[in-house]
């Protein structure tokens, strides 16, 4: 890919090391972790901190996929309210769910704190911002579920909002104050290293191809021809999961995430736009979100094409809603362009499969994956140290590929279209 387009605001911490650590030939793991994002690192330093000797695997470099591409929103909670969650799991599971969502900003921002990590991060809430009278009703359901959990959230009226975002168009909206923002890439950066310092193994570069259980002992196969032995496997590369698990890339769909960054914003524009530093999120079918950067500029993502992105042009849509939200931008230089794919499942809920002993599988962010996997990754550690299935946040599940999967790309690039067409009919 081009450097243009692939060039992040995010940075890794000057420290950063590379990591080749692997360990020798004949000696066996409790556990092989393949993918070294934000899910495989939490699950790594839990497990290594549990008493287990952890190896990860990672096929590219440490923050070069999606965890350290993300835009970087800590956002408690799950696409559904916790009145769906106890509807549709039942009082026991569901009311532990609803507590485990409502905990997960906090699992990112605790460990940042414990761990002393140098991670730039913002904590003063998250705005979902509603632009229809409709979004305005959900948003009032929503805020009355949290409260009554004891949630810090409000309410926003349509002056409230425009005052704390500076943005046009929104008719008032929802704040989460448990929420905040991160740099992606450093917090990344940061877990590698702290779990690396926890005894945990870790070298990039070394793509997974083979997994086979032999007298239930799992031989982990590389691309470079290096092989591990383990007593355990997590699967934990979600939206760039290949063919390693018969039939577990046909029950997501991965999709492109695009964002862009402005050139550092001055003094005067930046008292006006999100003066507090919330994150943003709206209420779009095609949503966008956007927060400031750690270096004071405006960052913004969005659905991006199913396509790899092959010129400027293919951030044009961003660039369109940068100026619909903020005229006063419409000068300001986009610095830097940069994409991640993100794995969405057809109910829009993670998914953790364990299609055989000690083969364990989580895919489906949700677009909250930064608290969710961080959160999650400290439940299969546990899990893996002999828990119970049942302390899992959400259930095992079989694998279930989407019926005629390979269509459903063209369905959702189709769509996508579609729902562009009709947020725009309500601009």
């Amino acid at each position: 890919m081009p450097a243009p387009f692939s060039d992040p605001v995010w940075r890794k911490p000057q420290a950063a090391s590379r990591f080749q650590s692997l360990f020798a030939g004949g000696v066996r793991a409790d556990v092989v972790i393949v993918g070294g994002g934000i899910m495989g690192l939490s699950t790594a330093l839990h497990a290594a901190r549990s008493g287990m000797s952890v190896q990860v695997l990672e096929a590219g470099d440490i923050g070069r996929g999606a965890s350290g591409l993300n835009g970087g929103q800590v956002i408690p909670g799950l696409k559904y309210d916790p009145e769906w969650l106890l509807a549709h799991f039942g009082p026991e599971r569901g009311e532990a769910l609803v507590n485990f969502a409502a905990s997960t900003a906090d699992a990112v921002f605790e460990l940042i704190r414990d761990e002393k990590l140098a991670v730039p991060f913002v904590r003063n809430g998250w705005i979902q911002a509603a632009h229809t009278e409709a979004a305005l009703k959900a948003a009032a359901k929503r805020d009355r579920q949290w409260r009554a959990r004891g949630a810090d959230v409000e309410l926003l009226s349509e002056a409230e909002i425009a005052a704390m975002t500076g943005a046009r168009g929104y008719l008032g909206g929802w704040l989460d104050r448990r929420a905040g923002v991160i740099d992606p890439l450093a917090y990344t950066s940061e877990l590698a290293r702290v779990a690396a310092a926890a005894g945990v193994g870790i070298a990039e570069r070394q793509k997974v191809v083979k997994l086979v259980n032999a007298g239930g002992v799992w031989r982990v196969s590389t691309e470079s021809g290096t092989e591990l032995q383990a007593k355990a496997v997590v699967l934990a590369t979600n939206a760039y999961t290949d063919g390693l698990i018969p039939g577990l890339a046909e029950t997501i769909v991965p999709l492109h995430s695009f964002q862009i960054a402005t050139a550092p914003l001055t003094p005067k524009l930046a008292a006006t736009i999100l003066p507090e530093g919330q994150a943003v999120s709206d209420s779009r079918r095609i949503l966008v979100y956007y927060r400031k950067s750690a270096d004071g500029r405006l960052v913004l993502g969005g659905r991006g094409r199913v396509a790899l992105p092959t010129s400027a042009s293919d951030w044009a849509h961003l660039e369109r809603a940068l100026r619909r939200l903020y005229p006063c931008l419409s000068n300001v230089a986009i610095e830097k362009r940069w994409f991640g794919r993100v794995a969405m499942t057809p109910d829009h809920l993670p998914h953790i499969h364990e299609p055989q002993q000690g083969l364990v599988a989580v895919v489906g962010c949700q677009g909250r994956g930064v608290g969710l996997m961080t959160a999650l990754g400290e439940r299969i550690a546990t899990y893996l140290s002999g828990g119970d299935a049942r302390r899992l946040p959400f259930p095992l599940t079989p694998i279930r590929p989407i019926p005629f999967h390979a269509f459903r790309q063209v369905g959702v690039a189709a769509t996508i279209a579609w729902y562009r067409l009709l947020d725009a009919l309500e601009h």
